[in-house]
This record gives structure tokens, sequence and C-alpha cells, in this order.
């Protein structure tokens, strides 16, 4: 069964959430005032739908309440950001992911009802800090204030080892969760896994401990 979302605001934030969705085959209805913009989309999303989603009422002939998760993408118009997340909280949305332009307004959403905040330019921001500080490191999810998912090219000192050998949850304290390998992905790989050139290991740690495996030479 795929999974239903809809996406309000279609700038360039909204843009990637839906194609990324529509990459992975999901179903998708897209709204935004700008109907330049739900042309760009008209031929490739579910639905593509002019509206207002400060008003209730036209989000309501939308049929925005058949979906599980609605993504209030809107750019830099904080009140209608705000009255949109407003709205979705009162038709009862079940989950509501909200794009926020800063830390007072991501408060403003989390409190009239959105599950998930997001700040694109802070992540980024880290994003590029963090891998500029540790090359090695591909991508990274932050789970906690020092906790963290981290995909982490393998320093070629390691290659040819099997994932005994390197010992990584004593040596690192650090857990591999997967293994990529030409794009082919291993999870929970054995510990007989032998590593090889290219590989990327996925793994879960404190901060520090991934900051040091990442800058293993």
């Amino acid at each position: 069964m795929k999974n239903q979302y809809a996406v309000i605001g279609l700038g360039r934030f909204g843009s990637g959430i839906v194609n990324t969705l529509l990459q992975h085959g999901n179903e998708v209805l897209v709204i935004d005032m700008n109907e330049e913009r739900i042309n760009q989309f008209a031929d490739i999303a579910t639905h593509a739908v002019i509206a207002d989603s400060t008003n209730d009422e036209a989000l309501k002939a939308i049929g925005i309440g058949n979906f599980d998760t609605v993504i209030v993408a809107i750019g830099n118009d904080m009140q209608s950001s705000i009255l949109t997340t407003l709205v979705l909280s009162e038709l009862k949305i079940k989950k509501i992911v909200a794009k926020a332009l800063n830390k007072r307004h991501g408060e403003v959403l989390k409190k009239i009802g959105a599950d998930w905040v997001i700040y694109p330019e802070k992540n980024m921001g880290e994003r590029v800090a963090h891998q500029l500080m540790s090359p090695n490191v591909l991508n990274f999810i932050e789970l906690a204030q020092n906790y963290s998912i981290e995909e982490i090219k393998l320093p070629s000192k390691m290659v040819g080892k099997s994932l005994k050998e390197l010992n990584i949850r004593v040596e690192f304290n650090l857990t591999v969760i997967a293994i990529k390998s030409e794009g082919v992905v291993n999870i929970s790989p054995s510990p007989d896994e032998v590593i090889h050139e290219g590989d990327v290991l996925v793994m879960i740690g404190e901060n520090r401990d991934l900051h040091r495996f990442s800058n293993v030479e």
C-alpha cells in the first residue's frame, strides 16, 4: 500500500520533498497559491491544487483529512505558515511536519500542533560544518544532543578486514548497523563480513566517538 502525503508550499524546500516522495512511489498531493508552481507538478504529482491553505473550508474541500501526513513547506510567509499549521491541527491531521524560519517560529509551530519542526538552513549548515570537520562523513542523522547515525567512508587502512578483526565496538565504542557497498545495503552485517574498497559503514554512537573514527587515516 502506497503512503499518502500532502505538501503545502512548492518553493525549493517543498519541491525537493515532493520529488523525493514521488521517486519512492508515494502518492503526493501538492498545494500552492502560485499557479505556475502548481503547473510544474500537475503532470507528476498525484494531485495538484491551487488553494489557500489558511482557509479551513478550502482544505476540507480538497480532502486534506484523508492524508495521514501533511508537510507545511511554506517559504518566508511566517503568518501563513502558522495559520496553516493551526488549521491542520484543528482538522485533526495525524502528523504535521512544518518548516520553521527560526527558533521562535518553530516554538510557535510546536505549540499549535506541529509534530515535527524542521529548520532547513540550520540543518544544512550543521551538515556542511560536520563534513568540513570530517571529510569521510558522507551523511549523518542527529538522534539526540550527543548521539548520531553517520555514514562514514572506510579508512584505507581498514580495507580487506572483517568487522570482527576491526573490532569497532571495542576500539571505538560504535555499532555498525549497515554496510553500503556499490549501491547495495547490507543491514545488520555479520562479524565475518569483509570490508572492501569504497564501502561505507553506517554507524551509531556518541558524536565524539564517531568523530574519532571518521578521522582515522
